[in-house]
């Protein structure tokens, strides 16, 4: 009897797990097709022309940009070794580790770990229970800066705490360790930005670093760090992220384009828009460069990974010396092999795939970096900054501003003689497959808002055109020349005039993505076709 019973019992049990398990690696599957959205690559770079010395120094701006990344956590989230362990299933860990959080910042900040709600607006930059009435009566000299959090003291009542003083130990070491490179250095240029870095962390004043940075001329390295963009502050777009970019230099192409930096001022005179505003003449000591990125970190990492760099963002620099555009060729050509030239195969029509090209892409995003120095920095009336007027509404419509002079420009140069042998379709069909690579990072960025701006101007003005049948999209020529004329003067208009109601409309009414949109796009991911990239990158993979 006891047989008869036994194995019935045994192939119950045996049910029951298996079918657990098959709804655990279900349900484990679901999050993994999350993770394979960001392709893994290797970001590696031939390093064998640099000297002994530099090679000494990379590993010190490894350890300096893992230090950032832990300060980024901070903002960003808060406890990142609570939340980790908090996690048993290994594909939600990696999730976490790729967005920076619990928040899918490729679909919204939606919340993909059971339990932790909505991410706050302001981040970890503010109390999570403060409101902007409160905020707004609280009184302190240095609380809108870049460079301080936002607390509750032992009474409740809100403080502002400098970076310096509020992330004090790792700040320290990584000035120090920044003090340590600037002494091995070889080349002065960055032997002087080092260390004048490192001051920088420990002050928070950023204006001479970034002046020294500006400076730095035949430097075969380069390093990205501090707190730099305000895009993860959704709250008020005050609050500077830690990120830092470990880069290559690549000599040859960085000499090919050094030419375009000396012809921004003829560029700012030709922008298709009133006088009054581009009025501002842009520095033209600007420098452009290619690089190879070996390390990501911090802001730059989270969720979307950065193809390009301008910087810096102060307007004082911008005015007195421009600013620079780093291309980084090594991330664009990932990003275009395995991501943009599939979508352009799936979205654009047959008769324009011709036209999709790595060259395009790479004019298309390094002129979108050259654009932020173009255009207007402060109001027409003269009462403030174009920044303070449009709060947080600014950096959505300067990533628009940069998307579209981006493309005048490209134009404007081949009519100048400066861009030769070029067919500018390639530029504009290779700029509308972006807008759909880019646009699957979601609505809820500065970028993505900018990218529907874009997209249905275009679309409202007819240049391009859906095919129903295919769902696949072709370019007017003539048309979308117009249309990019028309947005950039409605984009510096809106800027100039410090119309923040203005703004305000225009994403309302066109900084979400559409149901026709979203089922295009859901085309491209039924395709399998990765959203982003994740890296393996680290000291190995440069062999060091």
């Amino acid at each position: 009897m006891r047989k008869i019973y036994f194995l019935p019992s045994l192939f119950l049990v045996f049910l029951v797990w298996s079918c657990g398990t098959k709804q655990k690696q279900e349900n484990v599957s679901e999050m993994q097709k999350k993770v394979d959205e960001y392709v893994k690559v290797d970001l590696t770079s031939n390093i064998s022309h640099l000297t002994d010395k530099e090679k000494q120094i990379l590993p010190l701006l490894f350890e300096v940009a893992q230090i950032m990344d832990n300060l980024y956590w901070e903002q960003a989230y808060g406890d990142k070794t609570k939340l980790l362990n908090s996690i048993t299933d290994d594909a939600t860990r990696e999730f976490v580790l790729i967005n920076y959080g619990p928040w899918d910042r490729l679909n919204g900040n939606e919340p993909f770990v059971e339990g932790v709600g909505a991410k706050p607006f302001g981040a970890n930059f503010y109390p999570i229970d403060m409101t902007k009435e409160e905020f707004d009566s609280f009184s302190s000299a240095n609380k809108n800066s870049l460079y301080t959090i936002v607390k509750r003291n032992a009474e409740g009542k809100l403080e502002s705490i400098p970076y310096h003083v509020a992330y004090k130990d790792d700040i320290e070491k990584a000035a120090a360790l920044l003090k340590k490179a600037s002494e091995i250095a070889e080349d002065e240029g960055l032997k002087n930005y080092l260390n004048l870095r490192a001051d920088a962390l420990l002050t928070d004043e950023y204006l001479q670093s970034d002046l020294a940075w500006m400076d730095m001329k035949t430097n075969s390295i380069d390093f990205v760090v501090g707190p730099i963009e305000n895009y993860e502050d959704a709250l008020y777009n005050y609050k500077a992220a830690f990120e830092s970019f470990i880069l290559i230099k690549d000599m040859e192409w960085s000499q090919k384009l050094a030419r375009f930096a000396k012809l921004l001022p003829d560029l700012q005179n030709s922008l298709p828009v009133d006088t009054k505003y581009k009025m501002e003449m842009p520095g033209s000591d600007s420098d452009l460069g290619v690089y190879d990125v070996v390390f990501y970190s911090g802001d730059c990492n989270a969720g979307s990974k950065t193809i390009a760099i301008n910087l810096p963002n102060d307007p004082k620099v911008h005015i007195e010396k421009g600013s620079r555009k780093l291309q980084l060729k090594n991330a664009m050509q990932y990003k275009f092999d395995k991501i943009l030239s599939p979508i352009g195969n799936i979205l654009i029509d047959s008769s324009q795939r011709k036209h999709i090209k790595f060259d395009a892409f790479f004019e298309n995003v390094m002129f979108h970096e050259v654009a932020h120095g173009l255009g207007i920095k402060n109001l027409i009336n003269e009462k403030g900054s174009v920044r303070e007027a449009l709060k947080e509404k600014y950096s959505g419509l300067e990533e628009g501003k940069a998307d579209i002079l981006g493309l005048f420009m490209v134009k404007k140069l081949t009519e100048m003689g400066e861009l030769t042998n070029k067919d500018l379709m390639d530029n504009y069909v290779t700029f509308m497959a972006g807008i759909f690579r880019s646009v699957r990072f979601g609505a809820a960025s500065s970028h993505g808002k900018a990218n529907m701006v874009c997209f249905y101007y275009f679309q409202e003005n007819g240049a391009f055109t859906r095919n129903p049948v295919d769902g696949t999209y072709k370019v007017d020529f003539d048309k979308m020349t117009e249309a990019m004329n028309g947005l950039a003067n409605s984009i510096l208009t809106l800027q100039g005039n410090g119309d923040y109601a203005g703004v305000v409309k225009v994403f309302e009414e066109k900084g979400f993505i559409r149901e026709e949109l979203k089922l295009d796009l859901e085309r491209v991911t039924n395709a399998n076709i990765p959203k982003d990239l994740r890296y393996s990158q680290g000291l190995k993979q440069l062999g060091l």
